[in-house]
């Protein structure tokens, strides 16, 4: 019998469930999505997040993703994660998506993570 091939995926470092539940995971609505105007590999969105107060996300998603391909999607946003500003945006949460490879690698797909079924946006994802 042969050895099964090691993985080459790689795992960062576990956490606890008193870790996970820290994240404020919640559905947003894309309301308005353009090119970010001083980086490539950025849009810049704004999102409905169901607090009544428009919310800009920068994502490193405009390899794989226009503004057409993503306004009016519902997407997971990381909701309470602190502001940081990038190349002179503020974001103030971030995008969820999958993707085939680490940053930087040739061949890289990247997936935007989406509710399967319509849900209002500030539903909470667990």
């Amino acid at each position: 019998m042969s050895e099964a091939p090691a993985s080459t995926v790689s795992y960062k470092p576990q956490i606890t469930f008193d870790d996970f539940v820290k994240l404020d995971l919640r559905v947003a609505k894309v309301v308005k999505a353009e090119n970010h105007p001083d980086a490539d590999r950025l849009l810049k969105l704004q999102v409905d997040d169901g607090s009544g107060t428009p919310r800009q996300i920068c994502a490193g998603i405009r390899d794989q993703y226009t503004p057409e391909d993503i306004l009016g999607k519902l997407i997971v946003i990381v909701a309470n994660l602190a502001p940081r500003t990038i190349r002179g945006e503020e974001s103030r949460g971030m995008l969820m998506a999958a993707s085939s490879a680490e940053k930087g690698a040739e061949e890289r797909k990247v997936i935007v993570i989406s509710p399967m079924s319509d849900i209002e946006p500030g539903s909470i994802v667990s």
